[in-house]
C-alpha cells in the first residue's frame, strides 16, 4: 500500500542558514535537514531511497512557488506604473450647479417629449355604471418644478439624486367609454407630492468610455387633479375624483421604467462618446478613462489616459507618465490637471510624424544677409523638444538644425552654410472656450559653429539670421497652429468661465466654474466631450478645423 506523504515531511533550510543568490547558469542548492529522521533515515543515518523523490517534489516546489511569485511582482509593478496623463475633479460645487442646470435641460426636453397614454377602465357606483373605459393621450408637460433638488457624493458608488415636493402641469387629450355613453375632449392634470431618489452608478467600460447605471430608485407622485373642460365638463368634473386614484397608481408605477430608460439612453450615448480626437495632420489625442470614476464625499476624479499618438503609429511612448496629485481646493466647480507627460508626448508624437521639420523661402532675410539671390531655409528638430513645467515656469527647449540652401532657375539646391542649434522657449497659457491655447515666445538660442562651403560665415551676422527666421518665420507659424488648441473634457453644451491656469510641479492645474449654454432648441441627447471621434474602438478621420 503506498505511503501518503504528509506536508510536513518536506525538506526545509536549516534555520538560521542564509541562502546564496540563484545566478544565470547555476542551479540553486541549499543544504536540506529532514524534518522526520524517524522514517526517512535508515540506521546509518542515510536516507532510504523512497526518501528522495519526496525531497525532489519539494525542492520543485519551492521553484515554483519562488516563479509564482516573482510573475506576480512584475504584474504588480507594471499595473503600478500606469498613471494617467489628465485628472479632471468635480466639485460638490459642481453638483449643486448641475441641479440648477439640470432642471433647466430636464425641463426643456419634459416640454418637447410626449409621455406614453395612459389607458384603464373605473366603475361608476354612484351612476350605477358598471365600468367606464379611459384614454388620456398626447400627454405633454406644461411646467415643471422641484424646489428641493439634490445631488450628493457617494463614496466608491456614484451620485445620489433626491427630490420631493415637486409639482407639473400636464395636458391631456381624453377618451372615455361605456355601455351608456362615449365622448372626448381635453383635460389638464396637476401632479403634486412629486417624489423621487436613485443612485447613479458610475464605472467604465472596456473602450475606456463612462458607463452610468441608476440603482434603486423609487419615484411617487402623492396627489393628482384632473380637470375637464369641454360643454359636459361639470358632468365629467363630477366623477373625476374616482378616477384620479387609478390615475396615480397607474403613473407611479411608470415613473422608475421612464426614468430608468431616460438612463440607459444616456448610457447608449455615452458608449458612443468620442474619446481620441485628431488633433492635426500629425497626432491623435486619446482621452479615454484608465479606471472608474473615483468618488469621495467631496469630489469625483476622473483619470484619463492622455496621450498623443502619431497618426499612422498608436504605441505608446517610450516613457511613462510621473504620478501627480491635485491639491485639495473646492473653491471651484471643475479642476483640471494636465502632466508634463501629456505635453511630452505631444512633443514626441509630432517629432516622430515629422511636424517639426519646416521648409520656408524667404528672399527678403537673403537679400538683407547673404545674397541678393531668394534662398531657401530648412529647418530639421533633431531631438523631441525638452518639455519642463515647473512653479511659475512652463519652458520649451527646441534641439534642431538649419540649413540655409539656394536654388537658382533649373538648377539643384546648394547648401550655403548650416549649423545645430537649441530654442529656449517659453509657453504661455489660455483658456478659450473648451480648449487649452499655448503660445511660444523666444527666450534665447544656442549656436553650434556653423559649417559652410562658401568661404567663413561670421557667428555674429549668422545668430542675426537665426535670430530673425526664428522671430518672423518658425515662432509665427508655430503659433498660428497653437491657436487651434488642445480640447478639454467637459460636457456637451457646458462652456468654462472664471478659468485659471496654474503651472505647478511636472503638471498644469486648470480651475474653473462651469456655465451651461441654453440652445434655442435642444434635442433630447447627449453627446459628451466636443471634438472627440473614436465610436465603439474605431478611429474615423475627421477634418482638421
Amino acid at each position: 500500500m503506498a505511503e501518503v506523504i504528509q506536508p510536513e515531511k518536506c525538506t526545509r533550510v536549516k534555520e538560521n542558514q542564509s541562502i546564496p543568490k540563484a545566478r544565470p547558469g547555476i542551479k540553486f542548492k541549499a543544504q536540506v535537514e529532514n524534518t522526520s529522521t524517524s522514517k526517512a533515515e535508515g540506521i546509518d543515518g542515510v536516507p532510504r531511497l523512497w526518501a528522495l523523490p519526496l525531497l525532489k517534489m519539494c525542492t520543485k516546489m519551492v521553484q515554483v512557488l519562488w516563479g509564482c511569485f516573482l510573475l506576480w511582482n512584475v504584474y504588480i509593478s507594471s499595473a503600478w506604473i500606469t498613471h494617467p496623463g489628465i485628472k479632471a475633479r468635480a466639485t460638490q460645487r459642481a453638483l449643486d450647479y448641475g441641479v440648477q442646470a439640470g432642471m433647466e435641460m430636464i425641463e426643456q426636453m419634459a416640454k418637447e417629449r410626449n409621455l406614453p397614454d395612459l389607458k384603464g377602465s373605473e366603475s361608476l357606483e354612484f351612476l350605477k355604471v358598471d365600468y367606464v373605459n379611459y384614454n388620456f393621450s398626447n400627454i405633454k408637460i406644461n411646467a415643471l418644478s422641484f424646489p428641493n433638488t439634490s445631488l450628493a457624493f457617494v463614496p466608491g458608488v456614484g451620485i445620489k439624486a433626491l427630490t420631493n415636493h415637486g409639482t407639473a402641469n400636464i395636458s391631456t387629450n381624453w377618451e372615455v367609454k361605456s355601455p351608456l355613453f362615449q365622448d372626448s375632449g381635453g383635460a389638464d392634470l396637476f401632479l403634486s407630492g412629486v417624489y423621487f431618489t436613485g443612485i447613479l452608478n458610475l464605472a467604465r467600460n472596456d473602450l475606456g468610455q463612462p458607463t452610468v447605471e441608476l440603482r434603486d430608485c423609487h419615484a411617487q407622485v402623492s396627489h393628482a387633479h384632473v380637470s375637464f373642460s369641454g360643454e359636459l365638463s361639470v358632468l365629467y368634473n363630477s366623477f373625476a375624483e374616482p378616477m384620479e386614484k387609478p390615475i396615480l397608481k397607474n403613473l407611479n408605477e411608470m415613473l422608475c421604467p421612464i426614468i430608468t430608460g431616460e438612463v440607459e439612453a444616456l448610457n447608449a450615448n455615452l458608449s458612443m462618446l468620442e474619446v481620441l480626437t485628431k488633433i492635426d495632420n500629425y497626432t491623435l489625442l486619446d482621452y479615454s478613462l484608465m479606471s472608474s470614476p473615483e468618488i469621495t464625499e467631496n469630489y469625483i476624479d476622473l483619470n484619463l489616459k492622455g496621450v498623443f499618438y502619431p497618426l499612422e503609429n498608436l504605441a505608446d511612448p517610450p516613457f511613462s507618465p510621473v504620478p501627480f496629485v491635485l491639491p485639495e481646493r473646492s473653491d471651484s466647480m471643475l479642476y483640471i490637471g494636465i502632466s508634463e507627460y501629456f505635453f511630452k508626448s505631444a512633443s514626441f508624437a509630432h517629432f516622430a510624424a515629422g511636424a517639426f521639420n519646416v521648409t520656408l523661402s524667404t528672399k527678403e532675410i537673403a537679400e538683407i544677409y547673404i545674397l541678393s539671390q531668394p534662398f531657401m531655409i530648412r529647418i530639421m528638430a533633431t531631438e523631441p523638444p525638452v518639455i519642463s513645467l515647473l512653479p511659475g515656469n512652463f519652458t520649451l527647449d527646441i534641439p534642431a538644425s538649419i540649413m540655409l540652401l539656394t536654388q537658382s532657375e533649373n538648377s539643384t539646391a546648394e547648401t550655403i552654410v548650416s549649423m545645430d542649434f537649441v530654442a529656449s522657449t517659453s509657453v504661455g497659457l489660455v483658456i478659450l472656450g473648451q480648449r487649452l491655447i499655448c503660445s511660444l515666445s523666444l527666450n534665447r538660442f544656442r549656436l553650434s559653429l556653423p559649417e559652410s562651403n562658401r568661404g567663413n560665415i561670421e557667428v555674429l551676422r549668422f545668430e542675426n539670421i537665426l535670430s530673425s527666421i526664428l522671430h518672423f518665420g518658425v515662432l509665427p507659424l508655430a503659433n498660428a497652429k497653437l491657436q487651434q488648441g488642445f480640447p478639454l473634457p467637459s460636457p456637451h453644451k457646458i462652456s468654462f468661465v472664471n478659468s485659471d491656469v496654474e503651472v505647478l510641479e511636472h503638471f498644469l492645474l486648470i480651475s474653473t466654474d462651469l456655465k451651461y449654454e441654453t440652445p434655442l432648441k435642444q434635442q433630447p441627447s447627449f453627446y459628451g466631450w466636443e471634438g472627440l471621434n473614436l465610436i465603439n474602438g474605431q478611429w474615423r478621420g475627421k477634418p482638421v478645423p
